[in-house]
């Protein structure tokens, strides 16, 4: 019977158990933060919780467009009661994925895992600094590091948990921020932009680029701009910050242009650094990268053999479904089961927004680059009947598809649901489909997706003579 390791109970490494136990390995898997590791307890599941709420608000704003007057006094939000729900949901998601890990016979040690130096004739060793204070040495044919990563901290700007915040400590506040400035305008930073936003609360967002989002699609990055400043974000642009002060008032921050911005809360955004420290790498002879991430190959294989490593401890997209796949991958190659190196250009991935944007496959930008060949088509939601029914009026489907062939390479979806929209065109993506096949399947009228395969339609190509 194969032995694994597991350093790491987050997506990467609870998926990859669940995978090693189901083919008949003894799987041992060593975690200090809880099972479901950060995403479950400090930072998907918790903001998307957190989200959910918002969206309340959203729909109430929206109700008047529909007929429905509301008394605005009615609506008021119980900060206490938002975030107890988004932590009490967190940890009722980590017991369900820990009762799962010991259904499968999964051994959970909780600490903290090293490697120790190889011994000749032995497997790979992992010592296990046991929250008991305890040690136990954990021998294993194959080892896997799923040590995922923490918010990025700008040196002048330290959390203190009560003005200048990371995105973890949000659920210990007692009552919204009067003024909250957002620093930094990635997907984090949007996403909370928005949710604050709809709460009701003052919102700056300081961006070093041109743009919000300036890593996704431009058309979708502009119809989220119109939505914040719709909605009175402040959006200070082409500022770096340099350093935030706590001031009688509030928080103050420095621009490195001798700008500043004031606001009662600071949040920063500024993304994450790899738990890569206290592993033990050098005694096996693993060698980080310039940022500090592990290097693995489209299997998750590392420089050493039997040690693997996968999700954001990697670098390879800080997603929790590339991070379970990844794991999975790990484990089918460990275990030599048949298995596909991983494609990022089939990941598909959301903002969560108001609207939310969802995108997979190739980019606008590398179309338009010159670098991919394709035939390109969007398609604003307003024409679309249940957009109409609904008062939307922002969002649009793009898809890119093959000039030739048809195929489709890719896709961008804005619209209040696009993480749930972007399926079919990631089927399609995934598996070779060409727009004619999205054309000539079915879809509801009226829906949403009626876009998607209106879309299709108006890209697929037909020669003079059919």
């Amino acid at each position: 019977m194969t032995r694994i390791a597991i350093i790491g109970g987050g997506p990467a490494g609870y998926e990859a158990a669940l995978v090693a136990s189901q083919h008949g390995a003894s799987v041992t898997l060593i975690d200090c933060d809880g099972i479901g590791g950060a995403c479950v307890l400090w930072d998907c599941v918790p903001s998307k919780t957190f989200i959910a709420s918002t969206g309340v608000r959203t729909d109430l704003r929206r109700a008047r467009a529909l007929g429905i007057t509301l008394d605005p006094s009615q609506a008021q939000i119980q900060l206490p009661e938002v975030n107890a729900r988004v932590k009490e949901l967190a940890l009722a998601q980590s017991s369900d994925i820990r009762s799962k890990l010991q259904a499968a016979g999964v051994t959970l040690l909780p600490g903290r895992g090293e490697l120790l130096d190889p011994v000749f004739g032995l497997a790979h060793r992992v010592l296990a600094k046991l929250a008991d204070g305890t040690e136990q040495i954990v021998e294993a044919e194959v080892v896997l590091i799923a040590t995922g990563a923490s918010p990025r901290v700008l040196p002048g700007a330290e959390p203190d948990g009560e003005r200048i915040l990371n995105w973890r400590q949000l659920y210990d506040l007692e009552e919204l921020p009067e003024t909250l400035v957002v620093v930094g305008s990635g997907v984090t930073g949007a996403e909370f932009v928005s949710a604050y936003t709809e709460m009701g609360v003052r919102v700056k967002l300081v961006s070093s680029r041109d743009r919000v989002l300036p890593g996704e699609d431009q058309d979708a990055a502009l119809v989220l701009e119109d939505a914040f400043a719709e909605r009175g974000v402040e959006l200070v642009k082409h500022a770096r910050a340099d350093a935030v002060e706590r001031t009688a008032e509030g928080i103050v921050v420095k621009l490195s242009d001798g700008r500043t911005v004031t606001g009662t809360h600071a949040l920063m955004t500024v993304g994450s650094t790899p738990n890569t420290g206290g592993l033990g790498l050098d005694r096996v002879g693993i060698e980080l990268d310039r940022g500090g991430y592990l290097r693995v190959d489209r299997v998750s294989r590392t420089s050493v053999p039997g040690i693997y490593a996968a999700g954001d401890c990697t670098g390879l997209l800080p997603l929790a479904s590339v991070a379970a796949m990844q794991g999975r991958i790990a484990m089918y190659h460990a275990l030599g089961e048949g298995v596909s190196p991983i494609r990022l250009k089939t990941v598909a991935s959301a903002v969560f927004t108001r609207p939310e944007i969802a995108t997979v496959g190739v980019s606008q930008t590398a179309i338009d680059n010159g670098e991919v060949p394709a035939r390109t088509v969007m398609l604003p939601l307003n024409t679309n009947p249940r957009a109409k029914m609904s008062g939307l009026r922002r969002g649009f489907v793009k898809i890119f598809c093959r000039p030739a062939t048809g195929v489709v390479i890719g896709g961008v979806v804005v619209a209040p649901i696009a993480s749930e929209l972007i399926l079919p065109i990631a089927l399609a993506v995934q598996n070779n489909l060409t727009v004619n096949d999205l054309a000539q399947t079915f879809s509801v009228y009226p829906s949403l997706t009626g876009s998607v395969t209106e879309a299709a339609r108006q890209l697929m190509r037909h020669d003079d003579l059919d």
